[in-house]
């Protein structure tokens, strides 16, 4: 039988999603872990996605990223579903677009749960599906001269 836990800081909080954005600006990891700083929880799990020099074997010169205008409803909607599941305390997620240099932060996601191991799977969700659901496109340009558009991050 699974345990039964009285405490409040076990559950998850009212209203945990404490930042959803898009933004053509400049991502901070300081933001995202501040914003799912919560005093009930015991882990709290953040995923930083860069910008890399290459994929699938090429070498990436420059590279953008462009949404759909539903793009912030779609991750809201992601996010819920993450939170419906886990006992998350607070939660967080931001994407740049614009064009952006190697190095530069892409995206960036946080979980705090009252457990570590809930952390980690809420976390691992909510990137997956933002990175599955939410219409948001990658276009990169490799050093041979070649294009590549990728969908949904």
């Amino acid at each position: 039988m699974a345990p039964h836990f009285e405490h409040p800081g076990e559950q998850a909080a009212p209203d945990p999603i404490r930042l959803l954005e898009i933004r053509e600006t400049p991502l901070s990891i300081d933001e995202v872990f501040t914003a799912v700083g919560d005093d009930a929880t015991g882990g709290t799990t953040l995923f930083v996605g860069t910008v890399r020099n290459h994929d699938s074997g090429a070498d990436v010169d420059a590279l953008g990223y462009s949404c759909h205008p539903t793009a912030e409803a779609e991750m809201r909607r992601v996010a819920e579903r993450v939170v419906a599941k886990y006992p998350v305390r607070a939660l967080a997620a931001v994407h740049r677009i614009g064009d952006l240099s190697v190095g530069d932060l892409a995206v960036i996601v946080a979980v705090s749960c009252p457990h570590r191991g809930e952390a980690f799977e809420a976390c691992r969700m909510l990137i997956d599906d933002l990175k599955h659901e939410v219409p948001i496109w990658k276009h990169q340009t490799f050093s041979d001269g070649t294009e590549e558009w990728v969908g949904a991050c």
